[in-house]
């Protein structure tokens, strides 16, 4: 009788593995595909976006986007071309019309992906350029323009960069690098790469945004010191390299130092809000709004937690608790009568 069981069990295994469709070789060999399609829209928009930015695209280049060995790219480059996506013009690699449009379909629609992640769930900045990645090689067309429809059909994305339109010829970058910025000149910031991941996470951490003000204090061959958000921070030129800023009229770097945001005050201390800062958005945005963190409120810093975060403030007659990268994009104004 065992061998009945086992001969069943068997069985079973098999139609398992070789079920249509919901098999296990049908999953493997649709992931594969997957896999081998995202590979080719990657290549295709890298290069997209290198020509956009002035720049030529090389195999080196690709090779180091996808981070393929040079061998496995010069494969997927002549893949490409007998695809009819790339072609070669004096050696140099240009994309075909039909490789535009599928890349710039996949810009638009990691870009308008990453928007509806910022403005309409709680996953962190970190988070959407993983999903984003995923997304942008699922996401057809008409769910794309359904997507931009549902949010309004937005022009910009969390990071500062454009969402083109179908047919539209993608713009460069916005601003110029941190690196090119005088030092004592306080600039915007309009973009920050995400790419790659670990130095936009750290970038994030550090609470530099689209439309934070900095400014550059000092700089050596290995370290940028930058003003920005109420502190300093240290960056190295590749951290600065990829962050994008377009100078600010009217403003000192005086004027940008005497800033005061939320979470410097001191418990006991009150301060009218004067601004929710730009680079807050979507649901922290909105959450912060709905609590009363509304521009011309009056707000108390009421108590601080044993470790100094979260601290509690009193706005309109609530206690609210916040988290120091909460209430650091609440730009306030110090009242005389407070107590330091």
């Amino acid at each position: 009788m065992y061998w009945i069981f086992w001969a069943a069990v068997g069985i079973l295994a098999v139609l398992i593995a070789v079920w249509p469709r919901q098999g296990v070789v049908a999953r493997w060999c649709r992931a594969r595909r997957l896999a081998s399609r995202a590979r080719r829209e990657d290549a295709l928009k890298h290069i997209l976006k290198t020509e956009a930015n002035g720049r030529e695209a090389t195999l080196e280049s690709v090779s180091g986007a996808l981070q393929l060995s040079p061998r496995k790219t010069a494969g997927l480059l002549a893949e490409l071309e007998s695809g009819g996506l790339i072609h070669f013009e004096g050696g140099r690699m240009q994309l075909s019309d039909q490789g535009r449009e599928l890349a710039t379909h996949v810009v638009r629609a990691h870009r308008l992906w990453e928007s509806y992640l910022a403005e309409q769930t709680g996953l962190t900045e970190e988070q959407w350029h993983r999903q984003a990645e995923r997304q942008e090689h699922l996401l057809s067309r008409q769910q794309a323009e359904a997507l931009a429809a549902q949010l309004g059909h937005p022009r910009i994305d969390p990071h500062g960069d454009t969402i083109p339109e179908p047919g539209d010829t993608l713009p460069a970058d916005r601003g110029s690098s941190l690196n090119s910025l005088q030092p004592d000149a306080p600039a915007v910031i309009t973009h920050v790469e995400d790419e790659p991941q670990t130095l936009y996470a750290r970038l994030t951490r550090e609470g530099l945004r689209p439309g934070v003000k900095v400014c550059i204090l000092e700089r050596t061959p290995n370290m940028v010191r930058l003003w920005g958000h109420g502190r300093e921070h240290l960056l190295s030129p590749l951290e600065a390299q990829s962050i994008g800023v377009e100078p600010l009229k009217g403003l000192s770097l005086k004027e940008l130092q005497s800033q005061v945001f939320l979470h410097r005050l001191q418990p006991g201390q009150t301060a009218r809000i004067v601004e929710l800062s730009p680079a807050c958005r979507g649901m922290e945005r909105r959450r912060l709004l709905d609590l009363g963190f509304v521009p011309g409120t009056v707000v108390t810093v009421d108590m601080a937690s044993p470790m100094g975060d979260p601290r509690a403030y009193r706005v309109r007659g609530t206690t609210v608790a916040l988290r120091h990268d909460q209430a650091r994009w609440i730009r306030v104004e110090p009242l005389a009568s407070s107590v330091p």
